[in-house]
C-alpha cells in the first residue's frame, strides 16, 4: 500500500470506567422489570479461567522495561482506545493502539497500560460484565449477553503475564500520555522498527494468508468478471477474517483505470477482459501484524505486448530496489534505485522532457508525474508502521538487521494525460512485496506470488476456472 503523508494520529483519551454504572441501552429496547432483572442476576455459574502465558508476554515485559528505560522515573500511559461510531448507535469493529498491544498483548478496548517510575507496570482494564449489575443482559456495548464475553481480570493476568487492575482504578495525573506527548510518541515508534523473530514469524504468517487470499480470488474469476471489483474484495476479506484478525488496511481493487488512482478503495467497478487489474491488499494476523502486498493481473489471464513491456518495466525497478535492502543501506536506497530504472524506462518511452539524469535530479524529479509515490514504507503492527520516528532514524537512516519494509514501485499512465500515447493512458502498474532486512541482504515474506510477467500468467492460467 503507497504511503500518502499524514497528520497526527488521533489521540485516545484515557477514561476512568464503573461497571456498576448505567448499561448503554437505546430508546428501541424494551423496559426491564425489577422482577426480570433480579431474575437475570441469579443462577448463573462461575466460568473463570486459568489461560497459558500468551507468546507475547515475554517480549511484551522486555519492552515495557527498555520503555521505562527511556524515561527514567516518569510515569508513563499508553491508552488502548475506545470504540468508533460508526453509524448513529453502532460501531466500527474495535482494533487497539498497536503501541499499546506491543506493550502489552491486550487487545480489549479501553484498557490503559501505565509503567510506573518504578520500571513495574500495571495495566488497567475494563474486564467482563458483573453479574450484580444490568450491564452483563443490557449494555449493547460491553454486556456479555450482547458484545460476547470479555476476558476477567484474573485472565488477563494469567495471559499477560502483568499485573491488571480494574480501570475504574487508573489515575492518570502527572503522567506522559501517548499519543499527546510527542517524544513519547516518537521513542515507541523507533523501539518498534526492529523486529524480533517473533514480530517476523507473524509477519511471515500474515504474507502466508495474504497470498492464499490472491489465489482465492483468481480462483473466482468467473465471478470476478460477473461481479467486478467487489468480488475481488469481498473474496479477500473472507480468508482475512478465517485465518486472520481482519485486512490490514481496505483492500484496493484497480480495474483498468482505477489502477492510476492510488488509494482506490470504493472497488465498484467492472473487471474488463484486455484490461489490467492492480491489487493491493494484506492480511492482518492475529496478533495484529499485517502483510501488504500488490500484484497487476492480466483479466484475460495474458498480457497484451503492450502490457507486458510496461510490467516488466516495473518488475525490474522492484528488483533493483530489493537488490538495494541490505544493512547499512540507507532507508531510501531502494527507492532511488527502482526510481533509476523507471526513469530510464521512461526516457526510452519518449516521455521525459529532459534526459533521465536531468530528471533524477532532486531539483526536478519530472519523472514522478508518472510513478507519484515513495518506493518503501516500514511494515509491522501498522501498515504503515513506525511513521512518528525521527525523520533522522526514518526515513533518512540507515538499514538494520530486522527491519521490515515494502518495495513497490509503480508507473500510473491517468486516463487524461495528453502527455503520453493514447495506448497508455489508463493504465496503472505496481508490484509490491514485504521484505525483511537479513545479516546478510534481504529475505521476501511475500514471494510465494509470482512477480514476473512468465510466472503471472503460469499461475493465473493453472487456477483460472
Amino acid at each position: 500500500m503507497t504511503e500518502p503523508q499524514t497528520d497526527a494520529p488521533e489521540t485516545a483519551t484515557p477514561q476512568t470506567t464503573d461497571a456498576a454504572e448505567t448499561p448503554r441501552i437505546e430508546s428501541h429496547d424494551p423496559a426491564v422489570p425489577a422482577a426480570y432483572a433480579a431474575f437475570m442476576r441469579t443462577g448463573w455459574g462461575d466460568r473463570e479461567l486459568d489461560l497459558p502465558p500468551h507468546p507475547v508476554a515475554s517480549l511484551a515485559a522486555g519492552r515495557r522495561k527498555g520503555l521505562a528505560a527511556a524515561f527514567p522515573g516518569e510515569r508513563l500511559v499508553i491508552p488502548a482506545g475506545s470504540y468508533k461510531v460508526r453509524s448513529n448507535d453502532t460501531d466500527y469493529r474495535f482494533r487497539p493502539d498497536t503501541a499499546h498491544t506491543w506493550l502489552s498483548g491486550n487487545q480489549t478496548s479501553d484498557a490503559v497500560l501505565v509503567v510506573e517510575p518504578s520500571g513495574e507496570s500495571v495495566l488497567y482494564a475494563r474486564p467482563r460484565s458483573s453479574r450484580e449489575t444490568d450491564e452483563f443482559f443490557r449494555d449493547r456495548q460491553y454486556g456479555e449477553l450482547w458484545a460476547g464475553r470479555r476476558p476477567s481480570l484474573h485472565e488477563m493476568t494469567s495471559s499477560l503475564g502483568v499485573e491488571v487492575r480494574h480501570l475504574s482504578e487508573l489515575d492518570t495525573s502527572g503522567a506522559r500520555v501517548n499519543g499527546v506527548d510527542a517524544e513519547l510518541t516518537e521513542v515507541l515508534s523507533e523501539m518498534r522498527l526492529v523486529k524480533d523473530a517473533w514480530e517476523i514469524g507473524e509477519l511471515q504468517e500474515a504474507c502466508d494468508i495474504t497470498a492464499l487470499g490472491f489465489t482465492d480470488s483468481v480462483r473466482e474469476w468467473d465471478r470476478v468478471l460477473e461481479f467486478g471489483e467487489r468480488w475481488l474484495e469481498g473474496t479477500f476479506f473472507r480468508r482475512a477474517r478465517a485465518m486472520g484478525n481482519d485486512l490490514g488496511y481496505d483492500s484496493i481493487v484497480g480495474g483498468g483505470a482505477h489502477a492510476t488512482t492510488l488509494h482506490w478503495i470504493e472497488n465498484s467497478g467492472p473487471i474488463v477482459p484486455g484490461e489490467l487489474v492492480l491489487l493491493d491488499m494484506g492480511v492482518e494476523g492475529r496478533n495484529l501484524y499485517t502483510a501488504d502486498v500488490t500484484r497487476t493481473l492480466p483479466v484475460s489471464g495474458r498480457f497484451t505486448p503492450l502490457q507486458r513491456d510496461l510490467y516488466t518495466l516495473v518488475f525490474t525497478a522492484q528488483q533493483a530496489g530489493i537488490d538495494a535492502v541490505k544493512p547499512g543501506a540507507r532507508f531510501l536506497a531502494a527507492h532511488e534505485a527502482a526510481m533509476s530504472v523507471l526513469a530510464h524506462g521512461l526516457s526510452d518511452l519518449g516521455l521525459l522532457p529532459v534526459s533521465a539524469e536531468e530528471a533524477l535530479d532532486p531539483d526536478s524529479k519530472v519523472y514522478a508525474r508518472w510513478t507519484l509515490h515513495g518506493t518503501s514504507h516500514m511494515l509491522g503492527m501498522d501498515v504503515h508502521d513506525c511513521g512518528r520516528a525521527s525523520a533522522d532514524v526514518y526515513p533518512r537512516g540507515e538499514l538494520e538487521e530486522g527491519m521490515v519494509l515494502t518495495v513497490e514501485p509503480g508507473l500510473y499512465f491517468q486516463s487524461d494525460d495528453l502527455l503520453v500515447p493514447e495506448e497508455l493512458r489508463g493504465i496503472g502498474i505496481r508490484i509490491e512485496d514485504d521484505i525483511v532486512v537479513t545479516a546478510d541482504g534481504s529475505l521476501n515474506l511475500s514471494d510465494s506470488l509470482p512477480r514476473s510477467a512468465d510466472d503471472v500468467e503460469d499461475w493465473m492460467g493453472s487456477l483460472l476456472p
